[in-house]
């Protein structure tokens, strides 16, 4: 088979070390199972029957720092990347569905598989190539299945992840669920509220990454993990939409997340969840459905969802940003280059890119058949064509401490007030961001007082969104 020759020098030496020494030593699952797959392993776990107290005395910069029986040996002299080496062991009991109560290090590896969570992660090779394969890891590689190891109820009590931990690897090599590991799932669905919100997000996201991210998201939703996670999500099931959409919410939700042009999770998650709001503002008027300002309903939900889930606040800023702003006007002669300064300054130059594959996304998970129509494709032009234009104060010719020397004034709330009144002229017109212009308007402006200026700042911002809103109603028939 010659597969053990494909893994790195330090697994080959560390192998070779701890045979001299008198002992047996493997590697094992995930990294076997891609070895077999032809695939890149990207972590390296070896187990064998040497204790814990005898892995250190073969290497005595290893660390052992836990009940499990896992050494962990220094890379490079870099304690961040590690080489595990786990002592064979069996496991009883699991009171806190993760770990176990008891832990018996074992003598031969026939007892260390036998705790695995699926078949094809329940393999191991030694250093003479070796491969030991007890529950058919092989026949379930050349089948595409995912299966428990033994009974898969009992694998799930052990550690109610794995149940998440079978659909990802659904998702990311391809392979259906085993009837009885399916069925298994479903029974121990519940289980799942118990494993913390951290691991589960963890999970979330390596679905949401995969090659199949939809079809995860069906899973979790067939499988009855879904409610305990998303649970937002299922209350579009059965939803009716109208005009341009062809299918339920729920159901326009997943196939925006399965068109998605982004990599991106982030950008993944925004489509998924962008409708997410339409079922709490849903009115019939005149016998037709609307679902008005669901996106701001929606991005108030995202963040609860994120939130919960425990995602980074870099994480929910993006994702929520994208939702709310996902119902952004834009057809070309009527929206003029001045609205495209305003939606930079709204979404973040940085957030566009991602906001055009979202509606990309929103077009074509609504039976749409051209993702991006020449609309898009202009305001990308329209985008490209202002990208220097001033969106903000710090791009004003003129700055606070210019404004205190013209004006003789003290740093003051007045200063900022004069300067959100100066940009909103110049967003309008970029062609006024001149030193000479901005400096004769500032002093008409200092003539008025804080109330004054801040009343005529909103009034212009007040003015575009009535402008944006009337538009946007036109466009989706609200």
């Amino acid at each position: 088979m010659n597969l053990i020759n494909k893994a790195p020098q330090f697994v080959l030496e560390t192998l070779s070390k701890l045979e001299t020494a008198g002992f047996e030593a493997y590697i094992v699952g995930g990294c076997v199972r891609d070895l077999l797959m032809e695939r890149t392993p990207k972590d390296w776990d070896i187990t064998t029957n040497a204790r814990p107290e005898q892995v250190l005395q073969v290497f005595p910069e290893a660390k052992y720092q836990n009940d499990f029986g896992t050494v962990l040996l220094p890379l490079h002299d870099d304690d961040n990347n590690v080489l595990e080496i786990t002592t064979y062991r069996s496991e009883f009991g699991y009171s806190d569905r993760r770990h176990p109560d008891e832990i018996n290090f074992e003598d031969n590896i026939e007892e260390d598989l036998k705790r695995r969570d699926f078949t094809i992660n329940a393999m191991a090779i030694n250093k003479s190539d070796e491969l030991v394969d007890l529950f058919g890891g092989i026949k379930d590689l050349r089948l595409k299945i995912i299966r428990a190891v033994g009974e898969p109820v009992e694998r799930f009590k052990e550690d109610s992840l794995r149940m998440m931990r079978a659909l990802r690897f659904s998702c990311q090599l391809g392979f259906a669920i085993e009837p009885k590991t399916e069925r298994g799932i479903m029974k121990m669905a519940g289980s799942i509220k118990f494993v913390s919100k951290e691991r589960i997000h963890d999970e979330l996201i390596k679905i949401i990454s995969s090659p199949r991210p939809a079809g995860g998201i069906m899973d979790l939703h067939h499988s009855k993990l879904l409610q305990y996670i998303i649970p937002e999500l299922e209350d579009g099931v059965n939803v009716k939409q109208f005009h341009h959409h062809v299918y339920p919410v729920f159901e326009h939700n997943v196939l925006s997340l399965k068109h998605c042009p982004s990599a991106s999770y982030q950008v993944r998650l925004a489509a998924l969840l962008h409708d997410i709001g339409k079922p709490r503002v849903f009115k019939l008027v005149n016998g037709q459905g609307t679902f008005y300002n669901h996106e701001y309903v929606g991005a108030k939900m995202t963040d609860k969802i994120l939130r919960r889930l425990k995602f980074s606040n870099e994480d929910i800023d993006r994702i929520v940003n994208l939702v709310r702003n996902h119902m952004f006007y834009y057809n070309v002669g009527e929206v003029t280059a001045t609205s495209v300064r305003r939606l930079i300054i709204k979404t973040g130059r940085e957030n566009l890119k991602d906001l055009i594959d979202l509606r990309i996304a929103d077009r074509l998970g609504s039976g749409d058949l051209k993702p991006k129509p020449y609309k898009l494709r202009h305001l990308e032009y329209m985008l490209e064509k202002v990208q220097h234009d001033p969106i903000s104060v710090k791009m004003l010719k003129i700055d606070g401490s210019d404004l205190m020397t013209l004006l003789k004034i003290e740093p003051s709330p007045k200063i900022g007030a004069i300067l959100d009144v100066l940009l909103s002229e110049v967003i309008e017109n970029p062609d006024l961001n001149v030193k000479e212009y901005l400096a004769d308007r500032s002093l008409e402006l200092n003539k008025l007082d804080l109330q004054q200026l801040r009343d005529q700042a909103k009034e212009k911002i007040e003015e575009q969104r009535h402008i944006d809103d009337q538009l946007l109603k036109k466009d989706f028939h609200v």
